[in-house]
């Protein structure tokens, strides 16, 4: 029987032949997942002997995994900026880029805001980062997607900020009332032109919704239309 320590090297190695980024942190990411344990809890039991039943389990997410299926979707939540969520190809997977933005958003503001409008939702990740950091805020989301829409709605509900987030279809600013005033509008749209995403990592190009990636006139027209269309 092999050890976990084992079981990790030898699917780093793997993933390394399949040419999957951070081999290692893949791999003991999904065995962690797939036994039910932290990675520190991992770390701790490296000698210990797994089971048949147990390499059952791992098998499959490894499979997925060289296939080239995104970490985030074989374990169905990602962390991000403290609100966990649930992802699967009905939106893009959060990033660090994503909460980078949302940590200078909330460090630009001089007083918390009370309404805010979050274009193009996704996953809910924006909108529900600064439902947590604002207390008092109302927040806005706004999706074309009916599926991302959805998706963002498991998210609101398992967050505890259901009564302050509020879902909307519509694209960009068409369906949000004129009448409404926001304190802050925040927005990552798409941005990559059709090359850009024909040659991303298998990841994006095959398991991310185009739609979410690709903005045409050199991946700037979701961003000119939000910039012509925005309030005053």
């Amino acid at each position: 029987m092999p050890s976990v320590l084992e079981i990790i090297q030898k699917t780093s190695e793997f993933f390394t032949a399949r040419g999957i980024e951070s081999p290692r942190l893949n791999a003991e990411h999904l065995i962690g997942h797939a036994l039910g344990l932290k990675r520190m809890q991992l770390y701790l039991q490296f000698g210990r002997l797994l089971l048949e039943p147990e390499l059952e389990k791992i098998r499959p997410l490894v499979r997925r995994r060289a296939q080239r299926e995104p970490l985030q979707h074989i374990l169905g939540t990602v962390e991000f900026a403290g609100v966990k969520l649930k992802t699967d190809r009905r939106a893009l997977i959060p990033r660090p880029e994503t909460e980078l933005l949302v940590e200078t958003v909330i460090e630009l503001q001089t007083t918390p805001p009370v309404r805010v409008l979050d274009l193009g939702t996704g996953t809910g990740a924006i909108a529900l980062a600064l439902a947590k950091a604002f207390p008092e805020a109302l927040v806005t989301a706004v999706d074309l997607s009916d599926e991302a829409l959805a998706l963002a709605a498991e998210n609101v509900a398992a967050s505890g900020f259901a009564e302050r987030v509020k879902l909307l279809r519509s694209a960009w600013f068409t369906e949000v009332s004129r009448d409404e005033r926001y304190d802050l509008i925040v927005s990552n749209p798409p941005y990559l032109t059709e090359a850009e995403t024909d040659e991303a990592a298998p990841e994006v190009r095959q398991f991310e919704p185009r739609s979410a990636l690709v903005a045409a006139d050199a991946g700037l027209a979701d961003l000119r239309a939000i910039m012509a269309a925005a309030p005053e």
